[in-house]
């Protein structure tokens, strides 16, 4: 209690009240509001009618494809993301720093820009998919890829903080005790790393079930093969279908918001099976 009763005298911030409000009106506006507009706006037509929209064969195919395309994308990242950010933390190279500005680029890169890119060097007669002896561009395969370039640095900037401050003593004292190099990863270092690795997972999930832009040019955009959920909602609002829109991206954040949710506890688990 005296400990607390310190930090508030000595908090260089406003009051807690202050601040607890403060927070609370800028998380409404941004984030509560916005998204309760969502549920509002679905349930201004009848149920059926809603039901009908989310249900349709056409629609939940695009789910099939985001959710699928989305979680495998994040996976792949999360392999070589802790691989990259393992090598760039633990050698110094001969463009060592370049490689490292490159995986922000997707940060700073139209996703439009992104896509188009991708869609050149893909098709059958671009500069690597004429090189290819299956079809990568208008595929699910190419969404997946436009999925895994943009949620890279996800993965990456989540897991390069940890490495760097991981001890090396406590490698080597793994080492002197007799364990080989897949002893050390499993059990020394795999554990530091399984928190932000998941924290990196989410992130590039999220950011990967939204996309657009980058999408839209290499999916092709085939109703029931390689049509995105966010298509389809831009596709309802350019038809003035609002609340079919919304309830389609209502259904897209539920699920966003349980999937989210059991990644959170699986970091929970896994930092107090780490304390």
């Amino acid at each position: 209690m005296a400990r607390f009763q310190s930090l508030k005298k000595n908090s260089v911030l406003p009051g807690f009240g202050l601040s607890l409000g403060f927070t609370m009106f800028y998380i409404s506006i941004l984030v509560i509001l916005p998204l309760s507009m969502i549920f509002l706006n679905s349930f201004t037509v009848e149920w059926s009618k809603i039901w009908s929209t989310i249900s349709d064969p056409r629609v939940v195919a695009s789910y099939r494809l985001s959710f699928g395309a989305s979680f495998t994308a994040a996976l792949i990242n999360v392999i070589f993301g802790v691989l990259i950010a393992w090598v760039l933390v633990r050698y110094r190279f001969l463009g060592s720093r370049i490689i490292d500005g490159l995986v922000d680029l997707p940060f700073a890169l139209p996703t439009a820009i992104a896509g188009i890119a991708l869609t050149t060097l893909y098709t059958q007669n671009g500069w690597i998919g004429k090189f290819l002896s299956f079809k990568v561009a208008y595929t699910p395969l190419g969404i997946t890829l436009a999925l895994t370039f943009i949620g890279l640095p996800f993965v990456v900037r989540t897991v390069q903080p940890v490495l760097q401050s991981l001890d090396h003593e406590i490698e080597e004292a793994s080492a002197s005790l007799g364990a080989n190099r897949m002893q050390t990863f499993v059990k020394v270092i795999l554990p530091e790393l399984l928190p932000a690795a998941l924290t990196g997972f989410a992130l590039a999930f999220a950011r990967a079930l939204g996309e657009y832009g980058s999408v839209v040019f290499i999916a092709g955009n085939m109703p029931m093969r390689t049509e995105i959920t966010p298509l389809l909602i831009m596709t309802k609002l350019e038809q003035y279908d609002y609340a079919g829109a919304t309830a389609i991206a209502a259904v897209m954040l539920i699920f966003s918001f349980i999937l989210l949710f059991i990644i959170n506890l699986l970091q929970w688990w896994t930092n107090k099976k780490i304390l």
